[in-house]
């Protein structure tokens, strides 16, 4: 594990989400620390997406998708919407990377930050009605209840 004091902010591109990386830019100026910002691509996705251009495959013999390019474009296609949400904060950006995982979310974000070490990780949550899931997210509810580092919860301002 690294021992820094980077700041983690979990992204799924939902508003929740750019509201979790608005306030982790703010502390992360107010910190003078760096913003690691972490995206999973879940592998219930990568599964079906795998199945599906076997099938088509097995139908159109010159079919020109792989995964490995399917996964590539999607990285890209994230980060390019990362790098658009950063652009619309009205807050000063303080240094940050963006790293993009695939996996089951609240596994993949644990194991990024134990291999980065933040300080805490950013999570923004749904905030809707008493249930847990409903409330956090599936994965801010996992998050919680597994995540070996202090957790920061963001609600969206209503």
């Amino acid at each position: 594990m690294k021992t820094n004091s980077k700041i983690m902010v979990a992204c799924d591109l939902s508003a929740h989400s750019k509201e979790a990386i608005r306030c982790g830019a703010a502390l992360a100026m107010d910190l003078n620390t760096e913003l690691l910002i972490v995206n999973v691509i879940n592998q219930r996705d990568v599964t079906a997406m795998e199945h599906a251009i076997e099938k088509i495959k097995a139908e159109i013999s010159n079919f020109p998708v792989t995964i490995g390019e399917y996964l590539e474009g999607l990285k890209k296609q994230r980060k390019d919407d990362i790098d658009k949400l950063l652009a619309e904060l009205d807050c000063p950006k303080p240094p940050h990377a963006i790293r993009i995982a695939v996996g089951v979310p609240f596994k993949r974000l644990i194991d990024v930050a134990k291999d980065e070490g933040p300080r805490f990780v950013v999570i923004g949550t749904k905030g809707r009605s008493n249930l847990a899931d409903v409330i956090l997210g599936a994965t801010a509810e996992k998050m919680f209840r597994h995540c070996p580092f202090p957790l920061v919860s963001v609600r969206l301002q209503e």
